[in-house]
């Protein structure tokens, strides 16, 4: 009895751990410095999370100056700040280079979140 609840525990967590890992979420690829990741840091970061689009593809930080983590090593990350790379199972479905600014970025990035709900993608 013992062995099939931790079995089932077992499978519970590999569900879980795979669910997570694939689930869509906004990589931002950001540098200490950066006036424009300072920008977005200041405008859209604080409320991002509580937002449609942040439940549906929470923030992830990842700095240039480090190395890119094994599970993001598909993007082809590039050296401008801030780039934002929307990701889903283990697939870039497009990016935002740079902050274009509040009402720009949120425009941008609801094309992107669009693409999750396309036939095939999402």
């Amino acid at each position: 009895m013992l062995s099939s609840r931790l079995a089932l525990i077992g499978a519970m967590f590999i569900a879980l751990s795979l669910t997570s890992a694939r689930a869509a979420e906004l990589v931002m690829f950001e540098q200490a410095g950066c006036i424009w990741c300072e920008s977005f840091n200041r405008e859209i970061a604080p409320i991002y999370g509580k937002t449609d689009e942040g439940r549906r593809a929470p923030l992830r930080r990842v700095d240039v100056a480090g190395p890119v983590p094994q599970d993001l090593a598909f993007i082809d990350a590039e050296k401008l700040t801030p780039l934002f790379v929307l990701v889903d199972r283990g697939r870039e479905i497009g990016r935002i280079r740079g902050y274009p600014g509040e009402d720009n970025f949120w425009g941008l990035l609801g094309v992107l979140i669009k693409k999750l709900d396309a036939p095939g993608t999402g």
